[in-house]
């Protein structure tokens, strides 16, 4: 069952953990459907957290995490990974999840790609969409919280916060 835009509308801290054990359901221009297990997620929570990128303001890269949730931010980092997050809480509260990793492709450079997300996605409507969208799987996951990776460069408050979601086992 695809995932509403309720869900999307509250807290990163609450959404980013739920979306583990979720499926990405996505269909290719090829016809084909996939579904991914959703393993592993980072939550950045808005202005105030200087790891993510809305800690500068709005900007044209940005736009996007300031609309109501349940659409995607994605971004190119070292000119050849796309990142998918996916925005989260209410208009002018910029906060997403990145998908950091899903059942067989660790890392958010691998699970983009494998998902074949590219920047025609930015700003697509999970709720709405053909091509891209989550849906609630039948089966519950335990997962651990841990920092997040690679952002050195907002200290070490927010360096240190536990918002990375990874799957441990089945309930």
């Amino acid at each position: 069952m695809r995932i509403g835009r309720d869900f999307f509308l509250r807290d990163v801290l609450d959404v980013a953990p739920d979306l583990i054990g979720k499926k990405i359901i996505r269909l290719f221009p090829s016809g084909e459907q996939k579904e991914y297990v959703i393993t592993e997620t980072e939550a950045y929570r808005g202005e105030e957290d200087l790891a993510c990128h809305a800690c500068k303001g709005r900007t044209a890269r940005t736009e996007v995490m300031y609309h109501e949730g349940g659409v995607c931010y994605v971004y190119l980092i070292y000119g050849m990974h796309w990142m998918l997050n996916f925005v989260v809480s209410i208009n002018d509260h910029p906060q997403a999840v990145l998908i950091r990793s899903v059942k067989g492709f660790e890392g958010p450079g691998r699970a983009a790609r494998e998902l074949g997300i590219d920047k025609s996605f930015y700003g697509e409507n999970l709720v709405s969409s053909k091509r891209l969208f989550v849906e609630d799987g039948n089966e519950k996951y335990e997962y651990t919280s841990h920092p997040r990776i690679g952002i050195d460069y907002s200290g070490e408050y927010w360096k240190n916060k536990p918002w990375r979601f990874v799957i441990t086992n089945k309930i």
